[in-house]
């Protein structure tokens, strides 16, 4: 799906044209050409929610990506992390902005999960099944092929301490406060926002964030909606 916000660039011509008679003979000339060139920008807004490429990507319980799909920009993060982990080089400058400005702020973050492949994603899913059951796994965990995390767009944050982390008392943190007030200036939204649930699929994670662009998380985080309300979609 692509969404166009916005129309732009509009142009108005008018032309004069005088004309005069001699000898009895018609001849036409141009006496003046007026070009008004009133041209008007306005920025285009095109959002993609279906290109694999797209940081709007939209991926969730009824939309899926296949199998085999792996970003081709994956990295390792310059930020502080609790294991060995991968992001998308495109999120990397905004992300080192932000744990910069976390860090001078007396937030001090670090990153427990980013790219997470589609086998992986389905081990995790089925050990949460064999642990708690398909109807208590589903509520926290995706399955394969429904995590955002294997668009190597999403983050599990945590405070470097290890205070809550992956837990909802993470909301309470200074890291986890931080980022509820701040990570959209930087382009990330929390993705799973309490009382959600139903219109997001997952129970609160306070400590999800995903990437989609600084002026689109502007936009969301301004509206209070999450992305299937902001983008009317499920």
């Amino acid at each position: 799906m692509i969404i166009m916000k916005k129309t732009f660039v509009f142009f108005l011509l008018f032309c004069c044209f005088g004309c005069t008679a001699e000898n009895k003979i018609l001849s036409t000339s141009i006496k003046n050409i007026n070009i008004i060139e009133k041209a008007s920008t306005i920025e285009i807004d095109i959002i993609d929610l279906e290109s694999f490429d797209s940081i709007q990507i939209l991926v969730n319980k009824n939309h899926s990506l296949p199998e085999d799909y792996e970003p081709k920009d994956l990295i390792e993060p310059n930020v502080s992390t609790t294991k060995k982990l991968f992001v998308r080089e495109v999120l990397h400058d905004d992300l080192m902005e932000m744990f910069k400005e976390a860090e001078n702020d007396g937030a001090y973050l670090s990153i427990s999960s980013g790219y997470r492949s589609y086998q992986y994603q389905k081990t995790l899913f089925n050990n949460y099944v064999a642990r708690d059951g398909i109807e208590a796994a589903s509520r926290y965990s995706a399955r394969p092929g429904q995590s955002e995390h294997q668009t190597g767009l999403a983050l599990d944050i945590a405070a470097k301490s290890g205070k809550c982390t992956l837990s909802s008392c993470f909301k309470e943190t200074d890291e986890g406060k931080w980022l509820n007030e701040n990570a959209w200036k930087y382009g990330f939204i929390l993705r799973y926002p309490e009382g959600k649930e139903e219109i997001t699929g997952y129970m609160f994670e306070p400590w999800h964030f995903r990437y989609v662009g600084k002026k689109e998380a502007k936009k969301i985080f301004e509206s209070g909606l999450t992305v299937e309300e902001y983008y009317d979609v499920k």
